[in-house]
């Protein structure tokens, strides 16, 4: 049998106060439960700990060795009860999030206002990487949550859907295809065009569908930031296309976002779960926040 925290309280407060009608007092235990708890705790150690007299009390030798290591055990066990309880009601708490850029600079950062208002001490770990790496950082289990396309094959993942998106044209505010309805690729691939560099899944989806249809994707200028090319198309340099979830970031660059058809690239966008795997409080808050926050703000 192994001594027991209870045991360890009843020894540390009569060994404090010397007096067990004090002890009771403290612990609200009535003397037979106190001297049981005494009792028990000695059985298991193998010998005296307590000294008892009608007038006093007062530690054995082997007491005075616990003494010390009873109050740091209790303030251990304390503090990890404390600590535990503080995670299960959200008072504190850590969590770690991977997700591909264009949805970290564009819709990620409404959510986690939200979620950082709901629970203002539990930390927020982002990892924004490309969609392959949010996969992988979850099926590896560095991260708890991700947020990408939907996979190929789910193979350790969970994928559960959160909104379609449709590629959109970016060109430059003075363009005549800004002015349009809507623009085709054809249109678009007659001026020097500028994505992102692979493996980057924006690039990957765009080939994907032109080589279905025979076209191949004439590449002008490529950069690993969704900030530089939106960039680049509002200097005038060339056009691009992106998921419709980049629109606001490509307006505030000072590109303009047109639909985009014929083909239209439409993907969906979920939140990925390593398979089987048990989420934390903290991920589970905030991947409540991610589901009503994301598809609220779903194009």
């Amino acid at each position: 049998m192994s001594m027991t925290v209870k045991q360890l309280r009843a020894f540390l407060a009569v060994a404090q106060t010397l007096s067990f009608t004090q002890a009771c007092e403290r612990l609200h235990l009535s003397q037979p439960a106190l001297s049981l708890a005494i009792k028990g705790l000695e059985e298991t150690l193998g010998g005296a700990l307590l000294i008892r007299s009608t007038r006093s009390v007062r530690l054995t030798p082997e007491g005075e060795t616990l003494l010390p290591l009873a109050k740091r055990l209790l303030a251990d066990w304390d503090n990890a009860e404390e600590l535990l309880r503080q995670r299960f009601t959200l008072q504190l708490g850590r969590v770690a999030l991977a997700a591909m850029p264009s949805i970290a600079c564009n819709r990620l950062p409404h959510a986690l206002r939200v979620f950082r208002e709901r629970f203002p001490r539990v930390n927020v770990t982002v990892h924004d990487v490309i969609n392959e790496q949010v996969i992988d950082m979850v099926r590896h289990r560095q991260v708890e949550l991700g947020i990408a396309f939907e996979p190929e094959t789910c193979e350790g993942i969970d994928f559960l859907p959160l909104f379609d998106d449709t590629f959109v044209a970016v060109l430059p505010p003075d363009s005549p295809l800004a002015k349009a309805a809507a623009v085709d690729w054809n249109a678009l691939l007659d001026h020097d065009f500028i994505t992102l560099q692979r493996p980057s899944m924006v690039r990957i989806l765009m080939e994907q569908a032109l080589t279905r249809r025979g076209t191949e994707l004439p590449v002008a200028f490529e950069s690993h930031q969704l900030a530089t090319v939106g960039r680049m198309v509002a200097s005038g340099l060339g056009v691009s296309a992106v998921p419709a979830l980049c629109h606001e970031q490509m307006r505030e660059l000072g590109a303009r976002c047109v639909p985009l058809h014929e083909p239209s690239i439409r993907r969906t966008v979920g939140v990925v779960l390593s398979a089987g795997q048990e989420l934390s409080t903290a991920a589970r808050a905030l991947h409540e926040v991610l589901q009503t926050t994301l598809c609220e703000a779903a194009p």
